[in-house]
């Protein structure tokens, strides 16, 4: 594989097992084109941005092993990581607990991010990594040369075909292992509610609305709790107004969300070196249907310099001991995708 003739390539992963992948330059607009293509892009504090939508020079529709074969086959990257310094992260978390203890928060995810570096652009590697990512996660990616970011993500924010859209709200982690004592866990299953709950209330006002029972999903050596949500709707809706419904919901923003609360978020991720587009909305308008995933495990890099984010969700019964634990098999997981 050779991209580096590309100026640059966007992809996403869709639920009907396809891939639409956008290559050469991308033109930006405040609108997704009537026909064709366009690609959801902005930071994951952005609210109303003007041109959010990438047009791509030319685009094409393949089968995720037709994008596999043709983007996947390269050797392993070897990364040179730095383990994060556990003390900026306990700072934030001793912010947090006060300010639920004080009644302004519920509960929010700050961000933590493992540094790494590399002998040369990763560009081909790490795309190729994702490509060989498939169901249930979605790989996506944004990649130049030199610099991009790209992961293989479980967490669909939203998927609308005409009047039928579909969310899922995916939070609570452990490890595979411990799947059956998580089944029980007070704290993981309350996260989890949050976030279910929250988007219910969202979403109720635009149709019939049907909330299925939470499950555990199994991905690899973790697993998080999962409960899909469907939406027969009574009109279209417009991809922009759903995304700024729903994003950020409590899995990965504050609980109440608020001005107030957005804004200590953004200093708490800004503070701990979290990449702009980590957890952000990141999505394919296609000839009238759109789907949008969370940007979550991924690798973000510029040059030889790579970065790998994970956040957790922090409640009234977090402790830091095992959060900081929780982080660590986060990052790891997006480590494998590499070897």
């Amino acid at each position: 594989m050779d991209i580096m003739d590309q100026r640059r390539l966007a992809w996403l992963s869709r639920t009907d097992g396809t891939v639409v992948l956008g290559k050469g330059s991308f033109r930006a607009a405040a609108k997704p084109p009537t026909s064709g293509v366009a690609f959801f892009k902005r930071s994951f504090s952005e609210k109303n941005s003007h041109l959010p939508w990438q047009i791509p020079e030319s685009f094409e529709r393949i089968s995720v092993s037709d994008f596999y074969e043709k983007y996947g086959s390269t050797t392993a990257l070897a990364v040179d990581w730095e383990s994060p310094d556990a003390v900026p992260f306990s700072v934030v978390f001793q912010e947090i607990m006060a300010c639920i203890q004080q009644g302004t928060i519920e509960k929010t995810v700050p961000v933590v991010t493992e540094r790494g570096r590399v002998a040369e652009s990763p560009s081909e590697n790490i795309m190729a990594a994702m490509a060989a990512q498939g169901a249930p996660l979605h790989s996506y990616g944004w990649v130049s040369p030199d610099s991009g970011f790209a992961g293989a993500t479980p967490e669909l924010l939203v998927s609308m075909s005409g009047l039928c859209l579909k969310t899922m709200a995916l939070a609570g982690t452990a490890r595979l292992e411990d799947e059956s004592v998580f089944n029980v866990d007070e704290k993981e299953i309350r996260e989890h509610e949050y976030v279910a709950q929250t988007l219910v209330a969202k979403l109720q006002d635009l149709g019939t609305l049907q909330r299925q029972n939470r499950k555990v999903l199994r991905l690899g050596s973790i697993v998080h709790f999962l409960t899909d949500i469907s939406v027969g709707l009574d009109r279209h809706q417009d991809p922009e107004d759903l995304i700024r419904r729903l994003h950020p919901t409590p899995a990965l923003g504050p609980l109440p969300r608020t001005e107030q609360t957005l804004s200590m978020l953004a200093d708490w991720r800004e503070r701990l070196f979290c990449p702009a587009e980590f957890g952000a909305p990141f999505g394919v308008w296609d000839e009238g249907k759109f789907e949008a995933v969370i940007a979550i495990r991924g690798l973000w890099w510029e040059g030889n310099n790579l970065a790998l984010p994970a956040g957790c969700g922090i409640i009234e019964p977090s402790r830091l001991v095992n959060e900081w634990r929780e982080l660590r098999l986060k990052r790891e997981a997006v480590k494998t995708f590499l070897i």
